[in-house]
């Protein structure tokens, strides 16, 4: 028992102990309870020593083994690490220490680390050497011109035993020294390649093909390496000079083309439907062979195309005389018909037709002739702009106040029905409008006048003097308003008359205290408020006819056109009709009223 507790004493784990001790007491009180001999007792003792003993001596012997395999791998750590250090060409590796201490596995761990760092720094470093080394290789076979004999990757043999950054930076600025002249070579190449393509488009040809006749692999669509040699370079530089010549020369054609077709167009007065699709030539007759970079612009089928249209224009232009003569003779009357001026005699043109059928009259200076024809209508008609845009307000404010008058005669405007309140709403802009005429009409006198004088001629609208107009017109509205006036008075006293009945039935008896009776009174003053009623009716009848009037004659001169004779008599016409109309409404209401 006491062997047995010896080790277990040794043991410096306190839970070790606790649980040894605890079984041993629990083995002990099994053996007391069963009664166990002492020799048994010791010999399970001794069993359980000697077991304890095996275990740890296999511990011991593994001990052994595992402590020899890792002097091993720390010496093989050590040369290893020293090899790499040597071909790396650095003396240390920062923050390992030069002496290592501590136990085996602690040193072991020291130096991993520093061993694994070391072994990715060659690889990066092979890298570097096998990738520096292959681009130059590469290089050196495009700059001679043999990269398209072999595009595989180039074999890279690197020496690991000197893999010192002083050997790769010879590396490197050989390579540095090689992209500097491929890249060199490249710029002139593309700039070569870019300037063929620009000029081929221009010139409407295939620059794929062209490119290729010089080399394949300037045209490669598989994307591999271009001959840059220095018998490219010089064969790129004699096709662009030769492409330069050449847009030059049709720029030249096409010039002369242009300048043609432009003599015939503006000769026959050509639509600019016609002129649009050859609008690419004629924008070529400002720039210079430089500025022209649209692709196709200088393409054989364009020139071909307006060599045929030049000739087809001269063909037509003896035939296309009379048509453009014509045209530009609607042009002219649609302008003056636009802004209501005279428009130039009809027996003249047939003339200038007729010599035009004889072949008797210059072409060009006939459409210049007319040219100037319309540039002066244009010019007039913009003077008078301001004028015609008064006299259109003119126009519209009698419309306006026509339509008031009508509506003013409706008894039932006022009525609650569907609409009622968009006519009251026009009707009150119609008042406004009819309250601004007086003071239209005498500014279209004076803008009128002033352009008289300054271009010393008559202001025709429709043929018809505009001036005339306007004071035809405020003739008929100041008699409208005497009239008014008149039927106003006569209205006053007829008024005064009904409101006096002493006037009617004699003077009243001074005797007498009789009074009338209330019917009477009541039927006198109906009749009087009925009568009252008529006379308002008659005076807005007379309104309206005179206004009715006055906007008929307005709209018989905006619809056609009057001498100013047959204007002058329309005006009596429209006066007799106002004083009929006057004597009519006077005569029918101007008789006795009975109470």
């Amino acid at each position: 028992m006491s062997s047995f507790q010896t080790p277990i004493g040794m043991r410096s784990s306190t839970m070790l102990e606790t649980s040894c001790g605890y079984l041993l007491q629990e083995l002990q009180m099994i053996w007391d309870e069963v009664g166990e001999d002492q020799f048994d007792r010791e010999k399970v003792l001794l069993e359980l020593e000697q077991e304890c003993l095996e275990v740890y001596r296999k511990k011991v012997d593994g001990a052994n083994v595992s402590r020899a395999r890792l002097h091993q791998e720390l010496a093989e750590a050590e040369a290893e690490f020293t090899h790499l250090l040597l071909s790396l060409g650095e003396r240390s590796l920062p923050g390992r220490p030069e002496k290592m201490t501590g136990t085996l596995k602690e040193q072991l761990d020291s130096i991993t680390p520093a061993l694994r760092e070391m072994r990715l720094r060659k690889e990066e470093r092979v890298k570097q050497f096998r990738s520096v080394q292959g681009q130059i290789l590469k290089i050196s076979a495009e700059i001679g011109g043999q990269s398209e004999c072999d595009d595989s990757s180039p074999v890279v043999i690197v020496n690991e035993n000197d893999l010192s950054l002083n050997k790769l930076e010879e590396y490197q600025n050989e390579l540095q020294r090689l992209h500097s002249e491929k890249n060199e070579r490249l710029q002139r190449v593309g700039k070569y390649i870019d300037t063929v393509h620009k000029l081929s488009a221009t010139l409407g040809m295939d620059a794929s093909t062209i490119i290729t006749k010089i080399h394949p692999s300037l045209d490669d669509p598989f994307g591999r390496s271009k001959n840059i040699s220095d018998s490219i370079l010089e064969k790129l530089k004699c096709t662009v000079e030769s492409l330069k010549d050449e847009k030059q020369q049709r720029l030249e054609k096409l010039h002369n083309l242009g300048k043609a077709l432009t003599n015939l167009w503006d000769l026959m007065d050509s639509p600019y439907g016609d002129r649009r699709l050859f609008s690419h030539v004629i924008r070529l007759l400002s720039v210079s062979s430089t500025e022209i970079s649209e692709p196709g612009s200088l393409a054989v089928d364009i020139i071909e195309q307006a060599e045929a249209e030049v000739r087809r224009l001269d063909q037509l232009k003896a035939s296309k005389m009379k048509e453009l003569f014509i045209k530009k003779q609607k042009d002219l009357e649609d302008i003056c018909n636009k802004s209501h001026m005279e428009i130039p005699s009809r027996s003249e043109m047939e003339k200038i037709i007729n010599l035009i059928n004889s072949g008797e009259i210059d072409h060009a200076n006939l459409l210049a002739s007319m040219d100037e024809q319309i540039f002066r209508a244009k010019e007039e008609a913009y003077s008078r702009k301001t004028i015609m845009e008064k006299v259109e307000k003119w126009m519209l404010a009698c419309d306006e106040e026509r339509w008031l008058e009508e509506y003013s005669m409706d008894q039932s405007r006022y009525s609650v029905s569907r609409g009622a309140h968009k006519n009251l709403r026009r009707a009150e802009r119609a008042r406004i409008a009819v309250n601004k005429i007086p003071a239209l009409v005498e500014l279209l006198l004076e803008k009128t006048k002033n352009w008289e004088a300054e271009r010393s001629k008559v202001f025709l609208y429709d043929e018809v003097p505009l001036l005339a107009m306007l004071e035809e017109y405020n003739a008929m509205r100041q008699e409208k308003e005497e009239e008014k006036r008149r039927l106003r008075e006569k209205k006053k006293v007829q008024t005064q008359v009904i409101i006096q009945p002493d006037n009617f039935y004699g003077p009243r008896p001074s005797t007498s205290s009789r009074r009338l009776s209330n019917a009477s009174i009541n039927g006198g003053y109906s009749n009087a408020i009925a009568s009252n009623r008529r006379i308002s009716l008659g005076i807005q009848q007379l309104e309206s006819n005179i206004i009715n009037s006055a906007t008929q004659g307005i709209s018989i001169m905006k619809e056609g056109r009057k001498s100013p004779g047959q204007t002058i008599a329309l005006r009596h016409n429209l006066v007799s009709h106002v004083r009929d109309e006057t004597a009519s409404v006077v005569s029918t209401f101007s008789g006795p009223i009975s109470p």
